[in-house]
């Protein structure tokens, strides 16, 4: 690291605007393909109706995030443009080719990315209330100033990509420690494995691992994310302290970072929250280049290989954030640290965390239905059936998939029902579309037991779910057993208004 310029920092550049890049790709296919079901002119929470309620107020308008339907009127037919341009750009910065060009072209590339997609997830409700949602925005912000590969990455924006990841993985752990009693007794990982939103092929054999390998799991979590993010700073001290050891110092603490990070890639679907943090975490990867770091002849348009207006602009983006930051920074030390909050309009310098408390047991929403319009209303038989969702748990024979860095939007709001909130308008309306057996509904289901065709009356049931031990796997090659709790919406047919 050389004042101005990052000069051991290119392949760190090379993972962080491809990886950020191909983090966006996912994004927006996931958008494409789940989007106008959910929220779409005839979705569960129409993003129509939203943008009319802010049309009609200023006050509305300025609570909405800036989105590009409040000026062009949004139909399913422009929101498939939109995730069909950001796939197109973002698979071109994937491959490296508009860095190719001078500075200018990644960086409104990356501009136009975080544009479409914050004017997606500005209108994406409840569906798009996740913290990695402001996490891909703000990274996708700051990929902007990356550079190319004419030039040295700029030193205050890989500084600033180091402060992102402080943010996030401090952020994450001092919510654990003023959270649930269960982060400071080294019990929470006995439980989270089998109660987290979407478990994966490895989290039944990870919650069967010995209570003191979870204990070890805990103090691991909190060392990486404690402690480990702050030696992502240690580069800078090569300002001064001559030779690798900052280098290396910077490089063990990404490392710790990152191997956390695929532990949770292993054992669990977090969407791209993981994926997301590794490719920021390669941030303080520094090799060093051979190349030279003073250019003795170069002109004074040029400052450590830049050229000066692209300092100009680059050192103002920092200037900018440290003014943004200023709200993150207490709120990491506040008592009443809020978790994935954003502090002003554009999402950036953002607080992050999440499981500050963790669920002790897994209870599961199970949507059935019947062809029968006088099926019993509560007993269990073959009068009802069962629809499949793609990630959460379901069949007691079924092994959880691996769908990260994929984003399954309902599947997710499904773990959230028996939190308090089961009584949504979205799910309502869930019910409504699989009584008139709506194709884009059903197409976001991994099985409908009635093959398209309308049942007469849906209902919810609440089941608590717990992986087998080894011996029931063994006898039953169940992967879950589940005892029923009771009826949570009433069976309904079409015509009726409530649920």
């Amino acid at each position: 690291m050389d004042g101005f310029a990052a000069v051991d920092f290119g392949f760190a550049r090379e993972v962080l605007q491809r990886g950020i890049a191909a983090l966006y790709l996912v994004a927006f296919v996931s958008t494409l393909n789940q989007f106008r079901a959910l929220l779409g002119e005839h979705g569960l929470l129409p993003a129509p109706e939203l943008l009319a309620w802010a049309g009609n107020s200023a006050r509305a308008r300025r609570l909405l995030r800036p989105t590009l339907f409040l000026r062009i009127r949004y139909t399913d037919r422009r929101l498939v443009a939109l995730c069909v341009a950001g796939i197109v750009l973002s698979a071109a910065l994937v491959m490296g080719l508009p860095q190719l060009a001078p500075p200018w072209v990644p960086m409104a590339c990356f501009l136009l990315l975080w544009l479409g997609y914050m004017s997606i997830s500005s209108i994406g409700q409840t569906f798009y209330g996740f913290g990695w949602e402001m996490l891909l925005l703000e990274a996708g912000f700051l990929a902007a100033f990356l550079g190319s590969a004419s030039e040295p990455p700029p030193t205050v924006v890989i500084v600033l990509f180091w402060w992102l990841v402080i943010r996030l993985e401090f952020g994450a752990g001092m919510i654990k420690i003023r959270g649930g009693s269960e982060w400071r007794d080294l019990t929470a990982l006995m439980y989270h494995h089998e109660t987290q939103p979407m478990p994966g092929p490895l989290s039944r054999q990870a919650h069967l691992l010995p209570r003191w390998f979870h204990r070890l799991e805990v103090v691991g979590n909190h060392v990486a994310q404690l402690a480990a993010p702050w030696l992502l700073l240690a580069p800078i001290l090569g300002l001064w302290i001559p030779g690798p050891v900052p280098a290396i110092i910077g490089a063990a603490g990404a490392g710790v970072v990152i191997a956390t990070q695929l532990w949770l890639v292993s054992t669990g679907n977090f969407a791209w929250l993981n994926w997301a943090t590794i490719v920021l975490a390669f941030s303080a990867v520094g090799i060093p280049s051979g190349s030279p770091r003073h250019a003795v002849t170069a002109p004074p348009w040029i400052i450590g290989g830049q050229w000066l207006p692209w300092v100009v602009v680059t050192t103002g983006v920092g200037a900018l954030y440290v003014w943004l930051s200023v709200p993150a920074v207490r709120n990491l030390f506040s008592r009443r640290q809020a978790m994935n909050a954003s502090f002003n309009r554009w999402q950036l310098a953002n607080a992050y965390g999440a499981f500050g408390t963790v669920t002790k047991e897994r209870i599961e929403i199970v949507v059935e239905g019947t062809m029968l319009p006088d099926a019993d209303p509560d007993p269990v038989g073959g009068q009802w059936r069962e629809y499949g969702f793609k990630g959460k748990p379901g069949d007691l024979h079924r092994v959880p998939a691996q769908f990260a860095p994929y984003h399954l939007r309902l599947d997710w709001l499904m773990w959230f029902l028996p939190l308090g909130r089961l009584y949504e308008d979205w799910f309502a309306m869930l019910l409504v579309r699989l009584l008139e057996a709506d194709p884009p509904t059903l197409r976001l289901l991994r099985h409908d037991p009635f093959d398209g065709a309308r049942p007469a009356q849906v209902r919810a049931v609440a089941y608590r779910y717990r992986f087998t031990t080894r011996a029931e796997h063994r006898e039953s090659g169940r992967v879950w057993v589940r005892d029923r709790r009771r009826v949570v919406a009433r069976p309904m047919s079409l015509g009726e208004d409530q649920v």
